[in-house]
């Protein structure tokens, strides 16, 4: 059931991304149809204009009253091609809907147009006009405002579409985490509830047994950690969902009472380690109980990794800068396959056929969200090991 809700995520994720760039591709294509089309109208336009002047430059001043007519109109009508007129050396004679700056003299709107001309050589070549008297002109152009706008829209529309898609996201993820969270409390402070009644039962029981002279007093303390230890779980079970005390802690002591408690409920194959590889004491900011809760939590995931047989070790030092501490639980498990690093943290992933695979993102929810730190698998290799490195601020 949980594979099959992931995978259904997958595979919208999939289609989202799928349409997405469908409709990008499209749009990319069919503006640039268009653009080719326009272009195509613009050089048809400049074209027109050249044989057009060429045209009257070869009748008499008779004839070309209609040919100038239709030459104005033409002139007239491009309102949008940047043009200009050259002659056969590249100097400008006229130009058309060219922006030249203010405050220019005569030369220096030459020396401006002579530089447009440039730019305008690199994009196309230049439409030439042959005159019945042998003299050349040329005619220079670029895109139009109109198409160099246009090539730009599929960007635009792209990012529009885009950002409608973050903000619907952020806004789901944000509705769905306080939903989670929700959820996170609620249940977990219903487990607290319903764990008080055994274990005020439990308190009974081991206050009659101690009444009880000939009861094996080595039995009534190790329930007495036991049920100690489940008041410690349903104090964490009632901290998730509220905002935990935190408070400066030295970990040693921390991790290695979470590892004592653990060697007398594993196997005895597995060898337990602590290495404080730090001069002095340091002191984080945190829930002991919920801090507690997550060394617990990855050394019995790391003892059924390793099928009860192996070393687990957990190494405690200073980052590089000395503004943090890092804690590396490290198996000699089977370890985790590439292809799954990325999940071991996603809520209802798990390898074991029983659970519901929260361990390891309450471990994550209580590191990065309640305590400001950070966890993630520094390492893991198939058959070798996994290494879960976990990075808190010290206290200054």
């Amino acid at each position: 059931m949980k594979a099959q809700i992931y995978s259904n995520r997958v595979t919208l994720k999939v289609l989202v991304i799928t349409i997405g760039l469908i409709i990008g591709l499209t749009s990319l294509v069919y503006t640039e149809l268009l653009v080719d089309e326009l272009r195509l109208r613009e050089y048809d336009q400049i074209d027109f204009f050249a044989k057009v002047q060429a045209k009257l430059a070869s009748m008499g001043a008779e004839d070309n009253a209609d040919v100038t007519f239709l030459l104005m109109e033409v002139i007239k009508g491009n309102d949008l091609i940047p043009v200009i007129l050259a002659d056969e050396n590249g100097i400008p004679i006229s130009s058309k809907n060219i922006t030249i700056p203010k405050g220019l003299n005569v030369a220096e709107q030459q020396d401006f147009l002579i530089n447009k001309i440039e730019d305008m050589k690199e994009d196309y070549d230049p439409i030439r006009i042959d005159f019945s008297n042998g003299e050349i002109q040329y005619i220079f152009y670029a895109d139009s405002n109109l198409v160099s706008n246009l090539r730009f829209a599929p960007i635009i529309q792209l990012s529009v579409l885009g950002i409608l898609a973050l903000t619907a996201y952020l806004v789901f993820s944000t509705s769905r985490r306080a939903e989670q969270n929700q959820v996170w409390a609620g249940l977990a402070k219903e487990t607290a509830h319903q764990l008080g009644t055994p274990i005020s039962s439990l308190v009974a029981w081991i206050e009659y047994f101690k009444t009880d002279e000939d009861f094996d007093q080595s039995i009534i303390e190790e329930l007495q950690k036991d049920v100690t230890r489940l008041e410690m779980i349903t104090q964490r079970f009632s901290n998730i969902g509220s905002e935990p005390v935190l408070k400066p802690v030295n970990l040693e002591p921390s991790v290695r009472g979470a590892l004592d408690y653990m060697s007398k409920r594993i196997s005895s194959k597995v060898k337990l380690g602590v290495h404080y590889e730090i001069d002095s004491p340091v002191e984080i900011n945190v829930s002991l109980p919920l801090f507690e809760w997550v060394i617990e939590n990855l050394c019995r995931n790391a003892v059924d990794a390793m099928n009860g047989v192996g070393e687990l070790n957990v190494f405690i030092r200073l980052t590089q800068h000395k503004t943090a501490v890092e804690i590396d639980v490290k198996d000699t498990g089977k370890g985790i396959p590439k292809n799954k690093v990325s999940k071991v943290f996603n809520p209802g992933y798990t390898t074991k056929k029983r659970g519901w695979g929260l361990g390891l993102t309450l471990v994550k929810r209580i590191i990065e969200e309640y305590h400001g730190g950070r966890i993630y698998i520094l390492e893991s290799t198939p058959g070798v090991g996994t290494t879960f490195r976990i990075v808190m601020p010290i206290v200054v």
